[in-house]
């Protein structure tokens, strides 16, 4: 009884750390910067909690289709995506939503993303998790997704000392769909590819299990279930687009994850004497801004604090918030390597995860595909290389989860 106790105990405490600092946050936000400011801080805490619960993880949906043929992971993001093209494209075509002028993530395609992707791709199977696992795994607790944090970051700085020589291999210039062929036939077409990706899931998981798989039933249901959780995969996908639409509307843009880890890392290594304003890509305007201000004005950074907190406050209300400090060695190794990966191919592939995929091919951008493609590619490298790292590691089928 000590120990069960000692364990509510613990859930209770960091509860109320969770929700004291949310409030904290929202205040600051507030008060340094605006209204704004303080709700894009809230709806990162939102998509903390959507992120925990849900186990919306890109990372092990990837990895169980490549390894198991299961498909569940890859369908709620078709689902997902073709719920947020059906939102952003009219407000992209439009140019404005709710009165306020929004733009959509629209990168060149480019011999970086192809490069970057992969190498993204690669650091998501060794890192343990993608950009938003990486946040909520965190907040939920977990001691070894630091350290992919921490090199998470120092990846993305790293990249920055010579990111325009990247960006200065062929490419092509920006191509949205949305403004290329309209609203309308861009969404037919992306429902198409969404189609079909979910028919090639379903098409491979019926071929090598006979039958499709389903959703576990939870313990809980109704609004105890809704706080504690799990929820399904459907509900995460849901609630992740309708927030990142509200990024839309409150910032202007959709949500990005990497921009922010690569700030924190510029922002630590000038506090001690490295001369990063001089590097090209610190002198660009927005970043020198980004570098220049205190983090309360980083749209980004605010927002991921906010996922932060609140895949604290979700794994404290499931009870499960337990840090672990107990890392094995190859794990760490696999954790330092799959964070540079991650950190250097976001910054060459204009985002992540996030940024790139989720928000790129909402926002109509032909990189959003493009980066789908090749990440997945490294995703299937860096299956390959688990087993050096992790042994003992349980059949894919039996842990969908977010890392």
């Amino acid at each position: 009884m000590s120990i069960i106790a000692a364990k509510s105990n613990r859930s209770n405490l960091s509860v109320w750390v969770a929700l004291v600092l949310l409030f904290i946050g929202t205040l600051g936000a507030y008060q340094v910067v605006g209204l704004n400011q303080a709700l894009l801080f809230l709806v990162g805490g939102a998509l903390g909690m959507t992120l925990y619960h849900a186990s919306f993880g890109f990372t092990s949906s990837w990895r169980v289709f490549i390894k198991e043929q299961r498909g569940r992971g890859l369908r709620a993001q078709m689902i997902m995506l073709a719920l947020a093209v059906l939102l952003f494209f009219p407000a992209l075509g439009a140019g404005e939503l709710f009165g306020h002028p929004v733009e959509g993530f629209v990168s060149p395609l480019s011999t970086s993303v192809v490069i970057g992707a992969f190498i993204f791709g690669i650091g998501m199977q060794l890192g343990g998790g993608c950009a938003s696992g990486t946040l909520y795994t965190v907040g939920g607790g977990s001691a070894r997704m630091l350290v992919t944090l921490l090199f998470f970051c120092l990846g993305s700085l790293i990249a920055t000392t010579h990111l325009d020589w990247w960006f200065n291999l062929p490419h092509l210039a920006p191509i949205s769909i949305v403004s290329s062929l309209g609203v309308v036939p861009a969404l037919m077409v992306s429902f198409a590819l969404f189609a079909l990706i979910a028919a090639i899931t379903i098409i491979f998981e019926k071929k090598r299990h006979g039958t499709l798989e389903v959703e576990p039933k939870p313990q809980d249901i109704g609004f105890k279930r809704f706080l504690r959780g799990p929820w399904p995969l459907i509900w995460g996908g849901i609630l992740l687009t309708l927030l990142n639409f509200a990024t839309l509307s409150l910032a202007g843009r959709p949500w990005g994850v990497t921009s922010a880890l690569a700030v924190w890392a510029a922002k630590i290594a000038s506090s001690v004497g490295v001369d990063v304003a001089s590097w090209a890509y610190w002198q660009q305007p927005a970043n020198a801004k980004a570098l220049s201000e205190s983090l309360w004005f980083d749209i980004t950074s605010m927002m991921n604090f906010g996922i932060m907190l609140g895949a604290l406050l979700a794994a404290s209300l499931a009870g499960k918030f337990a840090p672990n400090f107990h890392i094995a060695k190859r794990s760490l190794i696999a954790a330092v390597i799959g964070g540079l990966l991650l950190g250097y191919g976001a910054r060459l592939a204009y985002g992540c995860n996030i940024g790139a995929y989720f928000s790129g091919i909402a926002s109509g951008s032909l990189h959003g595909w493009l980066w789908l493609v090749f990440a997945f590619i490294g995703n299937a490298l860096g299956v390959k290389l688990r087993p050096i790292f992790f042994p003992d590691e349980r059949p894919e089928a039996e842990k969908l989860t977010g890392c």
